[in-house]
C-alpha cells in the first residue's frame, strides 16, 4: 500500500502569526491543502497528518478530508525532529508499505513529480531522496555522490567540507521509503548531536550503512521543493501558483489582461475565449462559461457564470448568472441569487437570495432581496423590496411585464401580478391585481405662500 505521512506540527514562528503555518492560505487554498492534492494525484492509499500544538486547528480546518490524525507531543521531555515525528506513525506502517514523506509547508510541489518520483523508487531502492539543484545551496544537506554517480551519502552545510560546499544538488526534505527499512531505521536514529533532534535524514546513513540501495530523483524545477517560512516566502510561493494556475488557463484558451493580477484558485472552470482583465479574482466552485468578459474590480466565488456575460466591477458570491446577462458596474449578488438570461443588473444594485427571470431589468440604486420577479420586469431607479420586518425575512413576488416605477418600496410579502405598473413613489403593502395601476402615496398640495409667511415669523 502507498501511504503519505504529512509533517505539520511545525510552529512557524518566523510566520509571526497565531495561526498555523501550514494553514496559511495562497490564491485562497490552505497551504497544506496543495500537499494533501498533489499526494492523492500521485495515487497515495492513505494520508497521515502529524499536528504538534496545532492538531485541532488542523482537524477543524481539515475535517472534510479522508486524513489520519497523529499528534506529536511537544515539551522538554519529548524528543523532537523530524525522526521522531514520523517515528510516532510506526503502528500505521507495514513491512510491504511504500511511504512518501512530505512536509506541509512546501505547496508548490507537483502530483506529477511525485509519481515520478514513485516510479522511479519501486522495485529498484529501499529508500529513494527527491532532490534539486540550485545556485546558493547554502542552508541545506548536499547529495554527495560516489564515483559512479550513485548515492553516497547526504552532508548537512554545517558538517561540509571546501569541497562538498560547492555542490549544487541539494536534499528536499521529500522522499519516499519501503515499510520494512523505514520501521528498522527509525529505531535507530540518535539524538546525539549538536541540535539535539532526531533527524530523519539519517536514516540514509543507516540504510547505506546496511547496503540498502538508495535512489534519488532530481527535480527540473527547483521552486517545486521552496519551503515556506515567512510571510515574504508565502507570496513568493503564491506568486509562482498564480503564474503556473493563469499560464495554464491562457493554455487552455482564456484571454487575460496583465495576468500577474489576476488570481484564480485551483478549484475554478473557465472556458475558452473567456476574457479577464486586471484586478479580477475568482475563488472556489466557480465555472464560467464562453465568450464572458469580466473587467476591473470583480472578486467572484462559488459561482456559475453563463455565456456571453458581461460583469463589470462587482462582487458575486454563491448564485448564477444565467447566459447574455449583463452585471455593474458596482453590483453585488449575494447568496442563492439567479440571474436570467439576458437580464440587465446596472450599477449600485444589490440582490440576494432572488430569482431574476429572462428579460428584467434592474439599471440603478435598486435593492432585491427573497424575491422572486418574472420575465421582462422594468424595477426602476430606486426600488427597494423591504423583506425585513425586524424578526422575520417575507418573500414577495412580482410576475412576468410588471412595471415597477422609481422610489418604490415592496413591503413583503406582496405579490405584484403580471403586466401591472407601480407609480413612481409609492409603498406597496397590498398585492397588486394583474393589468392595473398601483398608485400609494399622498396627493400633493401646494399652499400658496407658505414660505413667505414663514420667512417673516422667523425673523
Amino acid at each position: 500500500m502507498k501511504k503519505a505521512i504529512i509533517l505539520a506540527a511545525g510552529e512557524g514562528t518566523r510566520m509571526k502569526s497565531k495561526k498555523s503555518k501550514v494553514l496559511h492560505t495562497l490564491l485562497g487554498q490552505k497551504m497544506i491543502s496543495y500537499v494533501l492534492e498533489s499526494a492523492k494525484d500521485a495515487g497515495v492509499d492513505e494520508i497521515i497528518v502529524i499536528g504538534g500544538k496545532n492538531l485541532n486547528e488542523l482537524k477543524n480546518e481539515l475535517s472534510g478530508e479522508d486524513i489520519r490524525f497523529v499528534e506529536q507531543p511537544i515539551g522538554d521531555e519529548f524528543p523532537y525532529g523530524t525522526g521522531y515525528a514520523v517515528s510516532l506513525c510506526e503502528e500505521y506502517i507495514n513491512e510491504k508499505d511504500e511511504i512518501l514523506i512530505l512536509t506541509g509547508d512546501t505547496p508548490l510541489i507537483r502530483g506529477e513529480s511525485l509519481k515520478a518520483l514513485m516510479a522511479e523508487h519501486k522495485d529498484h531502492y529501499g529508500a529513494t531522496v527527491l532532490t534539486a539543484d540550485i545556485d546558493d545551496p547554502t542552508g541545506y544537506g548536499r547529495i554527495v555522490r560516489d564515483e559512479q554517480g550513485n548515492f553516497h551519502k547526504i552532508v548537512e552545510d554545517r558538517d561540509c567540507n571546501e569541497e562538498e560546499k560547492r555542490i549544487k544538488e541539494f536534499n528536499s526534505g521529500l522522499m519516499i521509503v519501503n515499510g520494512k527499512e523505514l520501521i528498522e531505521s527509525l529505531g535507530e536514529i540518535s539524538d546525539e548531536n549538536d541540535q539535539g533532534e532526531m533527524y530523519l535524514t539519517d536514516i540514509f546513513e543507516i540504510l547505506h550503512g546496511k547496503d540498502c540501495a538508495i535512489g534519488t530523483y532530481k527535480l527540473k524545477d527547483v521552486n517545486e521543493v521552496y519551503g515556506i517560512n515567512s510571510k515574504a516566502q508565502l507570496s513568493f510561493a503564491e506568486e509562482i501558483l498564480r503564474e503556473r494556475i493563469n499560464g495554464y488557463w491562457m493554455e487552455e484558451g482564456v484571454v487575460m489582461e496583465n495576468p500577474s493580477t489576476i488570481t484564480i484558485e485551483p478549484t475554478v472552470l473557465l472556458h475558452q475565449d473567456v476574457i479577464l482583465s486586471s484586478g479580477v479574482r475568482l475563488y472556489g466552485d466557480t465555472e464560467v462559461l464562453e465568450n464572458t468578459k469580466i473587467t476591473g474590480d470583480c472578486e467572484i466565488r462559488n459561482s456559475k457564470i453563463g455565456k456571453g456575460v458581461v460583469i463589470q466591477s462587482s462582487y458575486i458570491e454563491d448564485s448564477e448568472v444565467k447566459d447574455f446577462a449583463d452585471v455593474g458596474p458596482f453590483a453585488h449578488l449575494r447568496m442563492n441569487t439567479v440571474i436570467g438570461e439576458k437580464v440587465h443588473i446596472g450599477n449600485f444594485v444589490e440582490v440576494k437570495n432572488s430569482v431574476i427571470e429572462q428579460g428584467s431589468k434592474a439599471g440603478h440604486l435598486v435593492y432585491v432581496g427573497d424575491a422572486d420577479v418574472g420575465t421582462d420586469v422594468n424595477i426602476s431607479c430606486g426600488v427597494i423590496f423591504a423583506n425585513y420586518d425586524g424578526k422575520n425575512k417575507y418573500r414577495s413576488k412580482v410576475d412576468d411585464g410588471a412595471f415597477i416605477g422609481s422610489n418604490v418600496n415592496l413591503v413583503a410579502p406582496v405579490h405584484v401580478k403580471e403586466e401591472s405598473f407601480i407609480a413612481c413613489g409609492s409603498t406597496i403593502t397590498e398585492d397588486v391585481e394583474e393589468g392595473s395601476l398601483a398608485i400609494a402615496r399622498a396627493r400633493q398640495v401646494n399652499k400658496k405662500d407658505w414660505y413667505k409667511k414663514k420667512k417673516d415669523e422667523w425673523k
